[in-house]
């Protein structure tokens, strides 16, 4: 598993807010749940204040996480965590099941779909997999920058 030494806990909680930085929440393992978690981290963002391109990637990155997370792990829920790190945006999200194999492959042309990996690798300051606390599973991460008008 990809890992690194600024991998930071994803919490347990079934609050949705915890504090003014840091936004966690549980979704059920369901297609709706994909656009759920781009508009919870989307309303977090802007009360935030966070830069519209910010805001952009965080959802497209929570988006590729989240769908990874449905259809590749025999979750029955998927946790998300979305919190600032000094500068920058930590996006996390937490499933059963083993996490990503290595480093993302190019998608031929015809192929409908693996390129969610690819996109984050391509907005990410840095991202990594490391197993989840406690139990089995795994939490995908990805870093962003933060511009100055955040938080």
């Amino acid at each position: 598993m990809a890992s690194s030494s600024h991998a930071q806990p994803l919490e347990r909680y079934d609050t949705s807010l915890l504090g003014n930085e840091r936004l966690i929440f549980r979704l059920p393992a369901v297609d709706a749940s994909v656009g759920e978690a781009r508009r919870r981290v989307r309303a977090q963002l802007t009360e935030w204040r966070s830069p519209v391109e910010l805001t952009d990637n965080a959802q497209l990155i929570v988006s590729e996480l989240v769908t990874n997370a449905l259809r590749h792990t025999g979750s029955r829920s998927v946790g998300c965590e979305v919190r600032i790190l000094g500068s920058l945006l930590r996006i996390a999200v937490s499933s059963a099941g083993a996490g990503p194999a290595g480093m993302p492959t190019a998608a031929a042309m015809e192929d409908e779909g693996g390129r969610g990996l690819l996109l984050v690798c391509t907005l990410a300051e840095v991202w990594g997999v490391r197993p989840r606390d406690a139990g089995t599973g795994h939490v995908v991460w990805a870093d962003l920058a933060i511009g100055p008008a955040a938080r």
